[in-house]
């Protein structure tokens, strides 16, 4: 699957690339989800300038391979004024991918309004990027069934609620308990 960056297309090459345990990579996004900040430890790992990310939407880095459900979550948490765990595959520039344990909340202004985003992201530990591997591959063929992206995302929806009440927890919860090794293999 090919990934549209706005200029160019990123093809996924399966390269894995990975940081440092004590790095973090951070950036700052405005309410429509246009990065306005990017740290050095975010430029690095995605392969991408400073002048190529100011501006563009955050999913200039969306991996194919994090279902779309992920990214509603994601976004349904934020309009709600909370923060979200959350673990992305993301891609970077030349087509390699990198996981992340991302922690994403609202950044308010002086009168408690939320002005934008900001995400921090881990290094997340390899049999936790195994559990949710497993269990993001569901997801996907879930979405490959379907004939439109809002069908695909619907699929993709239902088939985690039903992971989810399996396990009886939250996505969040899944989150942590996959964090502190408690996750039931996916």
């Amino acid at each position: 699957m090919r990934t549209s960056t706005g200029t160019r297309t990123v093809v996924p090459t399966g390269e894995v690339r990975t940081f440092a345990p004590d790095e973090l990579i951070v950036s700052k996004t405005d309410l429509q989800g246009r990065i306005t900040y990017v740290n050095g430890t975010f430029r690095r790992v995605s392969g991408y300038d400073e002048s190529e990310l100011l501006g563009r939407p955050h999913n200039v880095i969306r991996h194919p391979d994090t279902p779309r459900v992920v990214f509603r979550l994601l976004w349904d948490e934020l309009r709600a004024g909370r923060e979200m765990f959350a673990y992305i595959n993301n891609l970077a520039k030349d087509g390699a991918s990198y996981w992340v344990l991302a922690h994403v909340t609202p950044s308010r202004g002086a009168d408690g309004g939320v002005v934008g985003y900001h995400s921090s992201r881990r290094l997340p530990e390899p049999a936790a990027v195994a559990e949710i591997e497993a269990l993001y591959a569901r997801l996907r063929a879930a979405e490959s069934t379907q004939p439109t992206p809002r069908a695909a995302l619907e699929a993709s929806s239902t088939l985690l609620d039903h992971e989810l009440a399996a396990r009886g927890c939250t996505y969040d919860e899944l989150v942590w308990q996959v964090v502190a090794g408690q996750g039931r293999a996916a």
